[in-house]
């Protein structure tokens, strides 16, 4: 009997796909408690039990009013608080008590962002065979995402990838990573997952840590869901934002800029000052590295799809860029409307941005431009970049 002799090679040239990553669908998701950012102060000395502190609370009233945030989501509430006095406490034990809301409540609002992003999909949800979860708290064995293959009725066989604990950088993280995924694996279509609650670092102020305040007047709860996938099935698969490159890169001179400690009492966090000086300083070199293939290099030209750690760091950057202020208008909505949500901010601005290129009429779901940027930013200082490319707007 003859047989014919298989190379490595060619097993390989058939488990990858033919053409780049694509983000295929997007669902976004928000606690139903709403806060606005004008009462916030009034609300979050009260509910810490923390009035006493005048100047204190003055102090983080103009946090709040110099944020640029309207209003933000936060699965906390004030009877929460009281049922679970230490979590309103500035270092008192509760990480078990964060716990426990921690490890039910953020597959929950994982599932429902994934509900939306496979809803606006339409394929079968059998038809996952990826899922990178991505989660800043609520660590636990079996993870968050074997929590999601639970809730939503994923196969058992579907590949998963857990992250935890990566910071406000990671919405770039796991769209590196589906990439891989996707462009390796013929045929593959991964559900990415960002799931972001606040409990882990909400606690009461302190007036020794000024920089523990500037994270309570900023950040806030939601969680995002995008189907990624190569060589999508068109028209039965709406093509949204190709997925070109990716990279990451440790800002130099910049140990212990952000960071982040589990202890008995939560999750704290150090933030230096210079953090926006930093990022922006740097901004240059991230964009000639990942747009010097493509021969681009005038930064108004292209869609900015940047994490909105905080005004001071938009300010920066759009300094830094010489950006005109439009190029970051879809940044800003979300800080506006949200606040700082970790790791899913970048594909809440991803999502609205789409839409609105949409809805103003625009060629391309990248605010009619074809080339554009997503930058995470985060603790090491981490810098994540993705180059992005916008497909043609259709009519549904």
């Amino acid at each position: 009997v003859e047989t014919t002799a298989v190379t490595v090679e060619e097993v390989m040239r058939t488990q990858r796909a033919e053409g780049p990553a694509t983000v295929l669908a997007i669902g976004t998701a928000t606690p139903d408690n709403c806060v606005s950012q004008a009462d916030y102060a009034d609300y979050y000395f009260r509910v810490t039990k923390s009035e006493h502190l005048v100047d204190l609370k003055k102090k983080f009233k103009r946090m709040c009013d110099n944020s640029m945030i309207r209003k933000r989501y936060m699965h906390l509430t004030e009877d929460i608080i009281q049922e679970n006095p230490n979590i309103g406490s500035f270092m008192a034990p509760s990480l078990d008590a964060r716990q426990d809301i921690l490890v039910a409540e953020i597959p929950k609002l994982g599932k429902a962002a994934a509900e939306k992003a496979i809803k606006e999909w339409g394929q079968p949800k059998s038809k996952i065979t990826h899922l990178v979860f991505c989660t800043t708290s609520g660590v636990d064995m079996p993870g968050a995402d074997y929590q999601l293959v639970k809730l939503l009725g994923l196969r058992p066989s579907v590949r998963r990838v857990m992250l935890y604990q990566q910071g406000c950088y990671a919405g770039g993280t796991v769209l590196r990573v589906a990439k891989d995924l996707a462009e390796n694996n013929r045929g593959a279509r991964v559900l990415v997952v960002c799931s972001e609650i606040i409990a882990m670092c909400f606690r009461g102020p302190s007036e020794a840590h000024i920089d523990s305040l500037i994270g309570q007047a900023l950040f806030g709860d939601g969680a995002a869901a995008v189907i990624v996938g190569a060589d999508p099935d068109v028209p039965m698969e709406r093509p949204l934002f190709q997925l070109v490159s990716a990279s990451q890169t440790i800002v130099p001179g910049t140990d212990g800029f952000i960071e982040g400690q589990l202890r008995e009492l939560g999750l704290t966090f150090q933030l230096h000052k210079d953090v926006p000086l930093a990022i922006s300083k740097n901004i240059e070199s991230a964009l000639v590295a990942a747009f010097a293939p493509l021969g681009i290099n005038d930064w108004n030209s292209i869609f900015w799809v940047a994490h909105p750690g905080g005004p001071a760091i938009l300010d920066m950057v759009e300094a830094e860029a010489n950006l005109d202020k439009k190029r970051m208008h879809a940044t800003r909505h979300v800080l506006s409307e949200y606040g700082n949500m970790s790791s899913a901010c970048v594909l809440f601005i991803l999502d609205g941005m789409r839409k609105r290129s949409a809805e103003e009429g625009q060629t391309t779901t990248g605010e009619g431009l074809d080339w554009g940027v997503l930058f995470g930013f985060g603790p090491g200082l981490t810098i994540e970049t993705v180059v992005l490319h916008s497909v043609p707007i259709t009519a549904p």
